[in-house]
């Protein structure tokens, strides 16, 4: 791609520069084919936008890793709208009346995160990083889950189940990842100096998330939540929260989830995204797809490397569907529900790549190690889950999907059939 640009930097300059020119065809392309690839084969779109930016990263196109600028911005941005409706999904009344449902939450992450480091361990991987990569894999990716349930028109049980938990798995994961990279150099930790970290960054990612949530409940008392104003004005202030919760040392996407969990709260009726912002926030998640994409594919596969994923990946999926059944007793769901659940929960997108990034900049020894396991894991999971959760989604009879029209016979205008 660098070098079919090259040939016309002398005389093609546009204003943003040749990285925005080849951004928007790649989008463009991933647009199409996520596009097609539903439409000929019943797959979810975000299948079509990882592979378009797989393919784009392996003829090697540019991502600068780890991310910085505004790449960076835009991928938080992308991670923090999905995050703040997925926050918004979350009664926290709810767990009063069934709180198995925590329970189930707990448990598969613990699970998760203890299972996958035993299982890098027992491949030789060190300590440390097999630690970090089993924080890495406890996350599952609400974006792809969402972007699912979108394209196949799903809801039910397993379909909410699966969303609140890959929700509140990330609320735990962002937290404990934040603060453990900001000590992951320092070999000898006390009890005090491991929980600062995780005060600090829970401390300020809930005072900007208040604000955001408080701001939108103000908002909301003297504008319509369907008005493209308040569209606008909420991309602007989940943008600036983005912005200010990295500045002063918290998670840009842990304020958002915790906005929308508050603005939840303050404002317990049920409501949609309006139209308009639906239509920014596809283009956002569909931006983190294909960067999610690009920057993995550029990862070092050889066979070591292979190995390590096929086990953290099989780990990973066993303990989510263990976790979650485990815990399933009085939750609600049947065990074949709970069953579904746990594979719906497959996906690894942007979130995990995000806490990758944070490694990466705490450590210069052990960041690269880790982002040797987990980077082809999130490619792969990112395309493999997106599948994985369609098909668990369809087996739990919650997808409505729209019939084929192939085959219907249709009436022409001015034919009339007797």
């Amino acid at each position: 791609m660098n070098e079919i640009m090259a040939i016309w930097a002398e005389w093609l300059k546009p204003s943003a520069g040749l990285p925005a020119v080849q951004w928007s065809i790649l989008l463009a392309v991933a647009a199409a084919a996520g596009h097609l690839l539903q439409r000929h084969t019943g797959l979810p779109k975000v299948v079509g936008y990882s592979m378009t930016g797989a393919m784009a990263g392996l003829a090697g196109f540019s991502a600068a890793w780890p991310m910085q600028g505004i790449a960076l911005f835009l991928l938080e941005l992308g991670v923090s709208v999905v995050l703040f409706e997925a926050g918004g999904r979350i009664a926290l009344r709810w767990f009063r009346h069934n709180p198995m449902v925590l329970l189930q939450s707990m448990l598969e992450s613990t699970l998760t995160a203890v299972c996958v480091y035993y299982a890098l361990r027992w491949m030789g991987v060190q300590p440390m990083v097999a630690e970090a990569v089993g924080l890495i894999a406890m996350v599952a990716s609400p974006a792809v889950l969402s972007r699912v349930m979108m394209d196949v028109r799903a809801s039910g049980p397993v379909t909410e189940r699966a969303m609140v938990l890959s929700t509140l798995n990330t609320l735990y994961a962002l937290t404990i990842v934040n603060a453990r990279a900001g000590v992951m150099h320092r070999p000898d930790t006390s009890l005090t100096e491991t929980l600062f970290p995780v005060a600090v960054v829970l401390g300020v990612s809930f005072i900007v998330g208040a604000a955001l949530a408080l701001a939108l409940r103000m908002a909301l008392r003297v504008m319509s939540p369907t008005s493209e104003n308040t569209s606008m004005m909420l991309i602007a202030l989940i943008t600036a929260a983005t912005a200010l919760a990295a500045h002063f040392g918290g998670s840009a996407p842990l304020a958002a989830l915790l906005g929308g969990m508050l603005l939840k709260q303050l404002n317990p009726r049920p409501w949609a995204w309006p139209r308009q912002l639906g239509t920014a926030a596809s283009m956002l998640t569909m931006l983190t797809f294909v960067l999610v994409a690009v920057v993995a594919a550029k990862a070092d596969w050889n066979q070591e490397v292979a190995g390590l994923v096929v086990v953290l990946v099989l780990a990973r999926g066993a303990a989510k569907v263990v976790g979650v059944a485990a815990a399933n007793w009085g939750s609600g769901t049947s065990w074949k529900q709970a069953f579904w659940t746990g594979c719906a929960m497959s996906p690894m997108s942007s979130v995990a790549l995000l806490l990758v990034q944070q490694f990466m900049l705490s450590s210069l020894t052990l960041g690269p190690r880790i982002a040797n396991i987990a980077l082809p894991a999130i490619l792969l999971m990112e395309v493999l889950g997106a599948i994985i959760a369609t098909f668990a989604i369809d087996r739990a009879r919650e997808s409505s999907r729209p019939a084929p029209t192939e085959g219907v016979p249709t009436i022409q205008p001015g034919e009339v059939r007797g």
